[in-house]
């Protein structure tokens, strides 16, 4: 098993060519060898997405927001406390496809505001307090179902 530090300390000594790669780097071999598998059952309320998808040594996790499980309600308590359900949210899919928050290897926030990104980012260091994935956060009009934060991730699947 690959560890994310050391997928993350060969594609940063790796040449371009092979960061470019997913595949040799993951030791997942040639695209052709890769199997998708869906991974949970769709999006609250039927919505036509999967929660995520495991494609040889990757595990894409659809982006979540701050909703109870199984529902389209959000929690109340604003930014804070719709961060800390996204990503309970991913926790509990990436716990279902045999991973964990170890291995993320990238995220991706979506702020409906970004003067929102201090209060994001104080719950978001709990829960990568040690070695951080890769990140991009940004401000966007209307993360769904009019959450405040929306995050998606990229991940090293056991």
């Amino acid at each position: 098993m690959t560890t994310r530090r050391e997928i993350l300390k060969a594609a940063a000594t790796a040449p371009a060519i092979a960061v470019a790669s997913a595949a040799p780097v993951l030791g997942s071999g040639t695209a052709a060898q890769a199997r998708r598998e869906t991974i949970g059952a769709p999006g609250p309320g039927g919505l036509p997405f999967s929660a995520a998808v495991r494609y040889g040594d990757l595990l894409f996790v659809s982006g979540n927001v701050g909703n109870n499980p199984g529902t389209l309600d959000l929690v109340p308590g604003g930014t804070t406390a719709q961060t800390r359900q996204a990503l309970e949210n991913i926790k509990a899919t990436l716990e279902l496809a045999g991973s964990s928050m170890a291995d993320v290897l990238k995220a991706t926030v979506f702020l409906a505001d970004i003067d929102d990104y201090a209060a994001m980012n104080d719950v978001y260091r709990t829960y990568f307090p040690d070695d951080p994935p890769a990140r991009s956060t940004l401000a966007a009009s209307g993360p769904a179902i009019g959450a405040l934060v929306e995050i998606e991730v990229i991940d090293a699947a056991r």
